[in-house]
């Protein structure tokens, strides 16, 4: 596929993803829906990418969804363009490695969606972030309702999804809504140190991590203890990444993945 609106860059197992289209604050459209799919399946069938991280290009991350081709939908193919956009981000969430959001500036409406669906985020100090689309008599459409409110707490997602407030940066970092704040000039050189010492972990472990993890969340805390369980004696067979990482430890040298 040709992308128009993305851009790809694969180095030292880490896939840089940038959305391109400043002149709409890339904003998001059918066409970006269709090619993110097609980016997240190509760079899940390449071995070698550890991390995946997703910025935007110019003064947005994502400040919204095209509202120009929204406009004209009816019910049913407003329902659609949701249910489009809900399995893209699940997408995100489903991938074996870890997806990090690198906000470089606004991230309204469906953009901190995009971004909740990344498995964390950081910011720049010039990050906004919100969730406007009460100001349209709109709600949400790429499951912004559920993800926010699982991770900043109700309050907090009632506060954001009804008033259409935008918070700066240290707001959104104290909410738990990002894990890190950088000054613009060195987001992106942080955000690739960080996706950097990621890949150089052991593969196997940080996948299991992300799926327990993510699994657990919508089980028990025991179902969930059963899923560590089992994923943490997978790691102990003989010539796995555990064995090899115990030993190197022991041999004190750096481990072989």
């Amino acid at each position: 596929m040709e992308y128009e609106i993305l851009k790809k860059e694969i180095n030292n197992g880490v896939a840089l993803i940038t959305i391109s289209r400043p002149k709409a604050m890339n904003a998001l459209n059918t066409r970006f829906f269709h090619e993110m799919d097609h980016c997240i399946a190509s760079v899940s069938s390449e071995a070698s990418v550890k991390v995946m991280v997703i910025t935007g290009e110019g003064k947005a991350f994502v400040a919204g969804a095209d509202i120009a081709e929204m406009v004209h939908k009816n019910p049913e193919e407003g329902t659609a363009f949701s249910r489009l956009g809900q399995n893209t981000f699940s997408s995100l969430e489903k991938m074996e490695i870890p997806v990090i959001a690198a906000i470089n500036g606004f991230a309204l409406g469906g953009g901190l969606e995009l971004a909740m669906g990344c498995d964390f985020r950081l910011a720049s100090t010039k990050a906004k972030f919100g969730q406007p689309e009460v100001n349209l008599g709109l709600i949400p459409g790429y499951a912004g309702t559920q993800r926010l409110s699982r991770l900043v707490g109700m309050g907090d997602a009632l506060y954001l999804l009804m008033t259409a407030d935008m918070v700066g940066a240290e707001d959104a970092l104290r909410m738990g809504l990002v894990q890190k704040v950088y000054e613009p000039e060195v987001l992106m050189e942080e955000t690739m140190k960080m996706a950097a010492t990621i890949a150089a972990k052991g593969p196997a472990a940080i996948k299991q991590i992300k799926s327990v993890v993510r699994q657990g969340m919508s089980g028990s805390f025991h179902e969930g203890e059963i899923l560590e369980a089992n994923a943490f004696g997978s790691l102990f067979g003989e010539g796995s990444e555990g064995k090899e990482g115990m030993t190197a430890f022991l041999e004190k040298r750096k481990p072989n993945w």
